[in-house]
């Protein structure tokens, strides 16, 4: 899972997508520890007991990006050590942190992460404005390092011309829409994606 831009609420949807897929969720570093971390609120809201939250490698206190949050600490995030972890049969949805250009170190982004998996990339994408520019380059990077993009998902209010030009400028696969949920509650977001995704068209 990554985002065209970071606080679109791809957290929220990997957790209604472990939970519609019935699969683990893994969020390699965390950064910024105070209040709810990201594996928290997915265990929360998409109802994932603790045998499903594959532990942080690296989990630094400062809410920046990855690389400057371990800086503060004294810290060098090894990105060879992000290595893909054992979930057996279950299914294993990955969030990474912010954008694809977000960096991991002094050398390393996470789409360097991203290439060297060789995993499908769910691209998540807010319908608000600004976000043919952000998605089409995203799109563009993933493309130019071969990496496949499983599809798109929006988040947000209903936004049918600009889902649209993403669709077919990106000529990339449209997997559904999340709309913002008020209240948030697990509930809401089990029934919001039962409604608007199919499980198979996440499945590689």
């Amino acid at each position: 899972m990554t985002g065209t831009d970071t606080g679109i609420g791809k957290t929220v949807f990997s957790a209604g997508l472990a939970d519609l897929l019935g699969a683990n969720y893994w969020k390699p570093i965390q950064a910024g520890l105070d209040g709810e971390t990201d594996s928290e609120l997915a265990a929360r809201l998409g109802g994932l007991s603790p045998d499903r939250i594959v532990p942080e490698l690296y989990r630094l206190r400062a809410l920046a990006s990855p690389h400057h949050s371990a800086e503060i600490e004294g810290v060098r995030i090894d990105a060879d050590t992000l290595d893909l972890p054992d979930t057996g049969e279950r299914p294993l949805v990955i969030e990474g942190a912010g954008g694809l250009m977000v960096p991991v170190n002094g050398d390393t982004l996470y789409i360097d992460v991203f290439e060297r998996w060789r995993l499908p990339v769910v691209l998540c994408a807010s319908t608000a404005l600004g976000t043919i520019n952000h998605s089409l380059l995203s799109i563009e990077a993933l493309r130019k390092r071969e990496i496949r993009i499983l599809g798109i998902a929006f988040i947000g209010e209903r936004n049918a011309e600009t889902q649209s030009a993403i669709r077919e400028m990106g000529r990339v696969r449209w997997l559904g829409r999340l709309p913002w949920l008020s209240p948030l509650t697990p509930d809401a977001l089990h029934s919001a994606f039962k409604a608007s995704f199919v499980g198979d068209d996440f499945m590689p």
